[in-house]
């Protein structure tokens, strides 16, 4: 029997890591969930990130992805929000 939740390590940068003041967190998502998933679920724990939303890129296990990039057990997520600054 699939597992109905998948674990997923997420790296957080910039303003993520500000707000969850944590340089990384895990996520339980369903098995289903997609990266666009994981931003979502953010979100709903800390809604004054939603202005970062259309800007952030994601990366999995250290590849650049698209938001609808299927998530599977044990993943890295990387948040990547736009930086200023040099």
């Amino acid at each position: 029997m699939p597992k109905a939740k998948i674990e997923v390590k997420v790296k957080l940068f910039a303003v993520y890591q500000e707000v969850f003041d944590a340089s990384e967190i895990d996520l339980m998502l369903p098995a289903s969930a997609q990266v666009s998933d994981v931003l979502a679920s953010l979100i709903e724990q800390k809604p004054q990130l939603a202005k970062w939303q259309k800007v952030t890129r994601f990366g999995v296990n250290l590849k650049f992805v698209q938001a609808d990039t299927f998530l599977q057990e044990g993943d890295e997520v990387v948040l990547i929000p736009p930086v200023s600054g040099g």
